[in-house]
């Protein structure tokens, strides 16, 4: 359990990296997002790649609970959204035209996998999980839908990654 929890600090110690670099040698002008039909490695890269440490902060202080929530139902359950919001970045990639980057995706994806395995189960635990889920970030939900999402937030980001972690539950539900 104890090298599970190591896990989200170990994937905020590359974001958190990354950006000291930026802004200490790069003055904030490097970073590694998906830019549409260019590099493919940019699919792996942009959660790590932040704007600023204020957007850095953002995601960091949704990602820790979201990712200890999510490895209370186990590492294969993780590892499957993070699969599961990479593989729903494709499309983005292959056919958007604006290039984002950041922890948000992948924040959604755990998000719609905390929402969705609550009813998929409907066991008191993953229903504990998916209520305390809505409690604590619902009120995001609605960055969902383009015209609720902040100016320069990329809510095309936020979507598919939402999407990516409604598969991974379904994919992974009835395993525990």
């Amino acid at each position: 359990m104890r090298s599970r929890l190591l896990i989200p600090f170990s994937l905020l110690s590359v974001a958190w990296i990354q950006e000291f670099v930026d802004q200490l040698f790069f003055a904030g002008k490097w970073n590694l997002p998906l830019i549409p039909r260019f590099s493919w490695w940019g699919l792996f890269t942009a959660p790590f790649s932040h704007a600023d440490y204020g957007h850095l902060i953002s995601n960091t202080l949704a990602f820790l609970p979201l990712s200890f929530l999510v490895l209370s139902r186990g590492f294969k359950d993780y590892i499957a959204v993070w699969i599961g919001v990479i593989i729903m970045e494709i499309p983005l990639w292959l056919f958007w035209t604006n290039s984002f980057h950041g922890l948000s995706g992948v924040i959604f994806g755990m998000v719609g996998y905390l929402l969705l395995i609550g009813i998929l189960e409907r066991s008191i635990r993953t229903l504990f999980l998916s209520t305390l889920c809505f409690c604590l970030f619902g009120n995001n939900l609605l960055s969902l839908i383009p015209f609720f999402s902040p100016s320069g937030v990329s809510w095309e980001g936020h979507f598919f990654g939402f999407l990516g972690g409604l598969g991974s539950a379904w994919i992974v539900r009835g395993r525990h």
